[in-house]
């Protein structure tokens, strides 16, 4: 054992030594909702795990109802873009919902979407001040969400290493790694891993729309590239996304098929999942009415908790009219239909600690909109779920939940008080799905690490080394027709079709020969 003034030496040290390893941290959060939510999570882990982080967050529209926002301990820069960009953003984005609500959403409304957002990054490469500011900050390194591409012109602009956050499940945006057709679906292709021959034919073919699709939704921003960047060094997107130093993936083997990863790819889904905490006595009272019969949570998420239409608010409620349950229920009071009289047994709220609920004794059920957050949470807590899909994600989400046999889904404009009602009560009595819940729990909590270690250690490591070269393939230097052997098929083609050639000459010259030696017999 040392002697205790060399321990009170080393003591005297480490303080200093931790400090001299704290990073200079940069965090973007340019879109609200859940994207929002994640990021925020992102900078305060880091932040309490000893770096300087800065979250340059676009204030305008967060998009989050009834959101109660904490005290930070990292520091938040906000900027705001031009007032009739904003105009034109939330007029387009609530006839956006008013779609997707109908059930009439497009791809072409999601590439307006897009339009948008790269709209709003000209608006922010434009503001000299805040990206001389950043500038002079010199931060080690910049994390960036990959919904909206901006973050990584920024952090391009910026000619800082940058670290990539993955907010949804695999499926939406192609970072690189291996992606076998025979057991990896592609998006919206609603496969298993355990696909027939016409599942793989299905996923082949709508593999070519996706990348077409990629394609299109880069060029969203390719205006914005060329009004900030040089002729000669403009970035090509699909290259910005390889060159990220790690992608942390907000997902689960819990909840997602076994897949291939690279080195450079990690696990954090479950970040947004805080250390459990007491139910506010207004719940707990709420809840102690039903006994042991339990209670029933719905929350359909932070942009569309106040956007259903009344149809819907008044099939649901009739729906859980049904329940011998109590439901609690995120839906604004301030709005609730003055002719629709709400259920005895239903409680609505602008807010409720949602993962605090998800982890009381007494919840039977989950009614979700199917978020990647919401899912992980649930996940989390065994809790078994119905799913009711709105967009984006959402219906691949509530897809894989209903392949793992956590839960069933029903589409939003099919839902009528019966069917709804038939589906919550399917799930609560049918034992199966809350062992599947449980089980899938089991998974998810009985990692070496929690989600937050993965993040920080990782962070850590590629701070220490440099960046991480050593994580990521050769193949992301590789021409394309070099990584699928293509050059390696045609040589071997044409040695084969040379090959094959020359013995047909060498036996026709015999055959002759031999014809030849004939008739010379004959003769």
């Amino acid at each position: 054992m040392g002697s205790p003034r060399a321990l009170l030496l080393i003591c005297s040290f480490l303080p200093g030594l931790l400090i001299s390893e704290a990073a200079k941290i940069l965090t973007l959060s340019l879109v609200g909702g859940s994207h929002y939510l994640l990021m925020d999570r992102v900078s305060q882990i880091l932040q309490d795990h000893g770096h300087n982080v800065t979250l340059l967050l676009q204030r305008a529209n967060l998009l989050i109802s009834g959101f109660k926002e904490e005290e930070k301990s990292y520091q938040v820069i906000t900027w705001l873009p031009p007032e009739d960009y904003n105009k034109e953003f939330m007029k387009f984005f609530d006839f956006f919902m008013e779609e997707t609500l109908a059930g009439r959403d497009t791809f072409e409304s999601f590439l307006k979407l897009m339009e948008l957002l790269g709209l709003q990054c000209s608006h922010l490469l434009r503001r000299s001040d805040i990206m001389d500011s950043l500038k002079n900050e010199n931060f080690d390194l910049v994390i960036v969400e990959s919904f909206d591409f901006c973050p990584f012109l920024v952090a391009e602009k910026l000619g800082k290493p940058y670290v990539a956050v993955l907010p949804s499940s695999f499926g939406g945006v192609d970072f690189g790694p291996p992606r076998p057709l025979s057991y990896v679906p592609m998006l919206h292709s609603f496969l298993t891993d355990r696909m027939d021959f016409w599942g793989r034919l299905k996923n082949f073919l709508m593999f070519f729309g996706f990348s077409m699709k990629q394609w299109q939704i880069h060029s969203m921003f390719d205006n914005t590239i060329k009004e900030h960047f040089p002729e000669g060094s403009r970035p090509i997107l699909s290259h910005l996304l390889k060159k990220a130093e790690l992608w942390f993936v907000n997902s689960d083997f819990a909840f997602d098929f076994a897949r291939p990863l690279l080195p450079n790819t990690v696990y954090v889904g479950g970040l947004t999942a805080k250390p459990v905490k007491a139910v506010p006595q207004e719940f707990e009272n709420f809840i102690a009415k039903f006994g042991d019969s339990g209670f029933v949570l719905v929350s359909l998420g932070s942009m569309v908790s106040s956007s259903s239409s009344q149809e819907v608010l008044k099939e649901m409620n009739s729906a859980f009219a049904h329940l011998p349950q109590g439901v609690i229920w995120k839906c604004k009071p301030s709005l609730w239909p003055k002719d629709i009289k709400l259920a005895a047994n239903v409680k609505i709220v602008d807010w409720l600690p949602q993962s605090d609920l998800l982890a009381h004794p007494h919840i039977r059920l989950f009614v979700t909109h199917g978020g990647i957050n919401s899912i992980m949470e649930t996940i989390q807590h065994g809790v078994p779920m119905v799913g009711i899909p709105i967009f984006g994600d959402q219906p691949e989400n509530l897809f894989r939940v209903e392949a793992k046999k956590f839960g069933v889904s029903i589409q939003l404009k099919q839902i009528k008080a019966e069917t709804l009602a038939l589906k919550m009560k399917q799930v609560i009595e049918d034992k199966r799905y809350k062992s599947a819940a449980v089980a899938a729990s089991i998974i998810r909590r009985s990692h070496p690490l929690t989600p937050a270690q993965r993040l920080v250690g990782w962070i850590d490591h590629i701070l220490q080394t440099g960046g991480a070269v050593h994580l990521k393939p050769h193949a992301f230097q590789q021409p394309w027709h070099e990584q699928y052997l293509l050059d390696v098929f045609l040589f071997l083609l044409v040695v084969t079709v040379g090959t094959l050639w020359l013995c047909g000459k060498l036996l026709g010259m015999v055959a002759r020969w031999l014809c030849g030696a004939r008739k010379l017999k004959k003769a």
